[in-house]
């Protein structure tokens, strides 16, 4: 099987460990889809990279396929204030313009596609519309950082997505969580569900961090799944969402049915949330 996973890779700064960069973004998505990887099975990433921080990402980024990768002189980097009570705040800079995704001939090569939308500015509506009608497999989209605006000064506060309709219409699976989905539409989340299964999205994920997850699907008799999380001691949250998305599309893209996929997701979350997470091989 191939996979491949689209979106930036970036540098974390952590609040009171500003001197401290660590890998960010795809890195963790890439962690994810490589811990439950088969021998066979191959990943591939079209993210940045650049040599100046390339130690950085090794023990993830060598264990997948970076043909496709692009060669860029800065990383995008985000500055993060983290809340146990609330959204994390994010103030970035190094903005990077979206990906180039020309090097790829023959989009069905893939078993899947993961787009991870870190920056918010990873692809562009139009190369997601282009990669739908080159692409007839499952597409997977983490909402990410397309919920967040961006102002003058580098900071990212919640907003209504624009055009959001035209985002939906090319996508499988929907990933965000209770904020993000109230930038999609805001209201009850039942009613929000029904609107974007109308679109054409086959199965939406919310996740809702110490509450667990809810997917709904059937766009014409929507039902409704929701999975309590596993209660750990938390040491760290960052990438949680990442590595959640990449177990749930793996294993259903494997043939695990939605409600095993999301237990595994879950428990998946749990182990990062609790510092016990490692890759494969």
């Amino acid at each position: 099987m191939k996979i491949l996973a689209i979106g930036h890779s970036i540098l974390d700064h952590i609040e009171g460990h500003a001197e401290i960069i660590k890998p960010g973004g795809l890195y963790y998505t890439s962690l994810g889809l490589c811990a439950l990887k088969r021998p066979d099975d191959r990943v591939y990433l079209l993210t940045g990279i650049n040599d100046s921080h390339k130690s950085l990402f090794e023990n993830a980024y060598s264990n997948c396929d970076l043909t496709y990768c692009n060669c860029l002189d800065d990383l995008p980097e985000v500055y993060l204030r983290l809340d146990d009570l609330a959204e994390r705040k994010e103030i970035y800079k190094n903005i990077s313009q979206p990906l180039n995704i020309d090097s790829i001939e023959d989009w069905n090569v893939f078993d899947g596609i993961l787009i991870n939308m870190i920056t918010g500015f990873d692809i562009s509506i139009e190369q997601l519309k282009y990669i739908r009608s080159n692409f007839s497999k499952l597409i997977y989209f983490d909402v990410h950082t397309l919920a967040r605006g961006l102002d003058v000064n580098g900071n990212r506060e919640f907003r209504l997505i624009p055009k959001i309709e035209k985002w939906l219409n090319c996508i499988d699976i929907l990933q965000c969580n209770e904020n993000e989905i109230q930038c999609i539409y805001q209201g009850e989340e039942i009613d929000t569900a029904r609107k974007i299964l109308d679109l054409g999205v086959k199965l939406l994920i919310t996740t809702k961090g110490n509450k667990g997850a809810t997917i709904y699907w059937d766009r014409n008799n929507i039902k409704k799944l929701h999975h309590d999380a596993i209660k750990v001691e938390q040491k760290n949250s960052i990438g949680c969402g990442d590595i959640f998305g990449a177990t749930f599309f793996y294993s259903y893209i494997l043939g695990d049915d939605i409600s095993t996929a999301l237990n595994k997701s879950i428990n998946t979350a749990a182990n990062v949330v609790n510092n016990n997470f490692f890759v494969n091989g």
